[in-house]
Parts: C-alpha cells; structure tokens; sequence
C-alpha cells in the first residue's frame, strides 16, 4: 500500500509540474525518481528488518524529497508545503548518519544534534520565505531583503555547526569501531557527509567553487540525494551490522504474541536473511542431532557449502543451526543470534526430542508385533512339524498293536517303544513351553526362575540376587527373566564365555538386571533380533537398556527397570 501511494503521488506530481516544464521537464523526473527510490530502499529495509526503523526514516526522507519538489508546482498552497520542507532532507540525512545502524539515537549529544539538524531545516528556513516576495503566497509577509540576507547566514551558519557536530560525533564511533564495522561505517559516514555538503553548501560548493550552473549544482545534488537510502539499505541489510539487525529482529519476535509471532525458524532465517536456515536440536540420550520432526541428521562438514554454529544454555548444548556459508560469511553474526533465541530453541529441542521419543517407542511397539508375530509362527511350526507328526505317528503305532495278531511279547515290546515315544513327546512339549515362559518363573517368580537359569549353566556362574519374593508384576518379571535368559545364552553361543556373572538387584522402585561374561564381546542391537528384541520390552516398560560389548573384552547387558509390586 505505502508503495502505492508513492508511485501515485510521484505519478500526479508529475502531471501537475510536466506540461509547463519546457527543456528541463527531466529535472522534475529524476526529482520523482529520487522519491521512488528512498520509499523503494525504505519499504525493502523495513520488510527485512521491521524493528530497524532505518526503513521508516528513508521512507520518510523519501516523502521529504517529495514535498521539496512540490515547491516547482504553480498552485499556491501546495508550493508553499514544498518550500516550507525544501531542505528537510538535510534533517533527515543527519538523523540516518547519527542513528544507523539500529535507527535509534543513543546518545544525548546524537539526539541533540538530530533536533538542531530539524530546527536548521524547518524554523531557521522561515525567514527564506517569510521575507521573501518571491515566495508562494501566502508565505510572504514582508520584502525585507536584508532579513532574508540575515537568515541565510543564520541557517548556513546554524548548519555548519550541525554537520561539525556530526562529523565529531561520527569520528568517534570510527575511532572505537572494530576493523568489520569500520569497512562498513567509514564509506557510509564519508558518503553521508559528502551529502549533506552538498545540501546545505550547495551554492557555496557547486556553484561558485566548481563553477556549475544552478540547474546542474541542483542535479548533481539530486544524484547524490538517490544514492543516500541505496548505501543506507545496504549497510543495514548486509556489511558487519547484520549481527545488530539481527539481534533487534530477534528480540522483537521473542516479544511478539498471538498471530503476529512468527515459527522460531522463520524469525530467525528472516533476521539472518536466509531462507535456508535450518534449526537441530541435541539429543543427549541418543548422542545425535535431529531435526524439528525427531529425525536423525548429520551436521555439515566443514568444507560443505553450508555451515552450522552450535546452541548452548547454561553451559549445555542444545542445538545448532545451520545456514548457507555463502549468505552469512561471518559465524559470529549467526552465533549471536543463537544466544537471543537459545531458551526458545531449548523448548523446541524439547518438543523435538518428545517427537523423537514418540517415533521410536512407536518402532519399538511395532517391532514387538513383529517379533511376537514370528515367536508365534515359530511356535505353530514346532507344534506342526514336530509334536504334531509325532503324535500322528504314535496313535497310528497304537492302532497298529491293537490290530496286529502277534504274541504277548511281541506286543509288550511294542507298547514300550510307544512309551518312549510319548514321553519324548511330552519332553519336546515342555521344552516348547518352556521356551515361551518357564513354570518356575509362573509358579515360583523370578528369584527362583533366577537360580533355576544359572544352575543350569555348563560355566561357572555367579549370581548375586537382592530381591524379595513378594513379587513383581507379570510385565517387569518375565522382562528381567528373558534379558537374563538372552545374555546367558549369547554368552554361551557367542562369546565362547568361561565366566558369567548375574546381578539382579531391586532398589527402591526400580530393578536392575545385569549378565555380564568374559568372553570375546562385539555383540550389537542391530545384528539379529534377540537383542533388539529386549531392548524394544526394556523400553516399552519405561526402562533403560544399555549394552556394552569391547571386542576382546567381554560383554555387559544390563536393563533398568521401573517396577511395582
């Protein structure tokens, strides 16, 4: 909208002051384009940086340039607006000098100066016009050539002294600026003052030393003006002062509430001035970087096209974020970022972890399905291929004695084979439930399923037990049970172990569980499914499994878990 009004304002002005303008109607399009160009530089500074309130001043300098041109028209009222703000641009120029980079004055003596600039360019220029017959009525009150001389002198003087106090006040700020500001700053400074010479000394600089016509002292003046919001934006947008924009940006947006807050992402890729950026979280747990879904990723390297600085609070990584190298050259400016939004980072890292818990306890419910789907196949299998045939082959055995004509003896001998073969049968058939869950570990609990296991061993087993009979629940005993019953056996199979040790110990609310062997170690979750298995019971429960298996070592697996009795 502002955009807008200024093309259209720009585009009447120039249909009121065109037709009469003869050979210099291109002084009146390169006055409008100067105007374009401040409100143009001005809107792009403030979308980039809303709470830099350069932006606002250049558009406002931008309506200045305006209202000076509007002097050049023939209706009364509105050349005298435009002779009244006819050097309001000098203001303006030392209000952005003084108060770049943030837009605001800092300093008693910057804000002083900034209001004697004002009072140089709006009160000492009335007696320009108010004793001027020449001027646009009704501005005239007098022909008094002699107060207008005194008022010249007056406002040159007055505003000699502004630009002095100025350029005091910008050699200062030179002098404490670091050598990144200082490449920045002193072009900007130097430019800057070199136009409002040009505003304020324009006669005395153009005209009489340089030897120029007032039309053509007037369009260098012009040119010089178009350039001030170009250096300007650029200063504020890019240069050593991003850090300060961002910073402003970022508090703003901590500040904001309900609709106006932007996604901590894009505050911050708009503070920096990359789309591109991307924000990961730390997961201590997991000794990974995931991203805002809870998804694993890898950190640039540092040869990559696009970088990363780390988040800390209060001393402990949180997070980091990554942008692209070629946009933000200086990882300071995006670290100092990183430290005005590291408490919202922490919350979102929290909210990212929470998602990445989520997805994994939902991979671990799923691979449980998955496992007990297969344990029961195993177990239709077994039952069919072996207990079943077996069955089918001794009820036919028996009908067979039944039927057959032959001696007792001979009948005797057979009826004992079949009762071998039964009690085979009935074996395999207890060794089969066994497997899917002890009775002594129904019958009697886990201490004395415990003892059972480790009689059991062919090696020699330690156990040192710490726990009552009063029970645990069904869930916590039956998973301890089998993390005992996995260790032992890949000990055994495995490892090639000739000491186990077995620890199960109840403190408090908790239970742990430990197996731990001398044998050859390299055991992993992600080789087989036994392992992964418990790992996925262990944290369904809300316990903590942990492995460690040093090749040459030996392996420990040990489960922490919550139980009631």
């Amino acid at each position: 909208m502002l955009a807008a009004a200024a093309l259209g304002l720009g585009c009447i002005q120039l249909g009121v002051v065109l037709p009469g303008s003869g050979d210099v109607w291109w002084a009146h399009v390169l006055f409008a384009a100067v105007f374009w160009v401040y409100v143009a530089a001005g809107i792009l500074a403030w979308l980039r940086r809303p709470s830099n309130r350069i932006g606002a001043l250049l558009v406002f300098g931008g309506f200045m340039v305006f209202a000076a041109s509007l002097a050049n028209t023939d209706i009364p009222g509105i050349a005298a607006f435009g002779t009244v703000c006819a050097t309001a641009v000098f203001a303006v120029t030392i209000h952005l000098l003084l108060a770049f980079p943030a837009g605001r004055l800092r300093t008693r003596a910057s804000r002083a100066t900034v209001v004697a600039a004002y009072v140089v360019s709006f009160v000492l220029q009335a007696p320009l016009y108010l004793f001027d017959k020449s001027a646009p009525s009704p501005l005239s009150v007098a022909d008094r050539a002699d107060l207008l001389l005194v008022g010249e002198w007056v406002q040159r003087a007055a505003g000699a002294l502004v630009v002095v106090a100025t350029a005091v006040i910008l050699a200062q700020r030179l002098k404490r600026a670091d050598a990144a500001h200082f490449r920045v700053l002193g072009p900007l400074f130097a430019y800057g003052m070199l136009a409002v010479l040009t505003i304020s000394l324009r006669s005395f600089l153009l005209e009489n030393i340089f030897g120029l016509s007032p039309l053509a002292g007037a369009t260098v003046q012009l040119v010089v003006f178009g350039g001030i919001p170009i250096a300007f934006t650029l200063g504020v947008l890019r240069g050593g002062f991003a850090r300060t924009g961002a910073l402003d940006e970022l508090g703003t947006w901590l500040g904001a509430t309900g609709a106006a807050r932007l996604s901590l992402v894009d505050a911050l890729a708009q503070a920096l001035g990359d789309n591109s950026v991307q924000i990961v979280f730390w997961v201590p747990e997991q000794k990974a970087w995931v991203d805002s879904s809870g998804t694993q990723i890898e950190l640039p390297g540092p040869q990559a096209e696009r970088a990363s600085v780390e988040l800390e609070l209060a001393g402990a990584r949180i997070g980091a974020i990554v942008y692209d190298a070629a946009l933000n050259d200086d990882p300071d400016v995006v670290r100092a970022a990183g430290r005005v939004i590291a408490i919202a980072a922490e919350h979102e890292r929290l909210l990212a972890e929470l998602r990445a818990s989520q997805d994994a306890l939902w991979r671990s419910r799923a691979r449980l399905v998955a496992a007990a789907d297969r344990e029961r196949r195993r177990i239709a299998r077994d039952l069919h291929d072996g207990i079943q045939v077996r069955l089918v082959l001794l009820a036919l055995e028996a009908q067979q004695i039944a039927n057959a004509p032959e001696s007792a003896l001979a009948t005797a001998r057979q009826a004992t084979a079949l009762r071998v073969g039964i009690d085979a049968a009935a074996a395999e058939l207890r060794r089969l439930v066994h497997d899917v869950m002890p009775s002594t570990l129904i019958e009697r609990g886990l201490a004395a399923a415990t003892e059972d296991l480790v009689d059991r061993m062919p090696v020699p087993t330690s156990l040192y037990l710490n726990i009552t009979d009063g029970r645990l629940s069904e869930r916590v005993e039956s998973t301890a049970y089998f993390v005992i019953a996995e260790g032992l056996a890949n000990a055994l199979k495995h490892a090639k172990a000739q000491k186990l040790d077995v620890r199960v110990e109840r403190a408090g609310d908790r239970l742990f569980v430990e197996v731990a062997d001398d044998g050859t170690g390299g055991a992993a979750l992600s080789v087989g499914n036994g392992l992964r298995g418990l790992a996925d019971r262990v944290d369904v429960l809300g316990g903590r499994f942990h492995l460690d298996s040093e090749l040459g070592v030996g392996t420990r697996l040990a489960a922490d878990l919550p139980c009631a009795s």
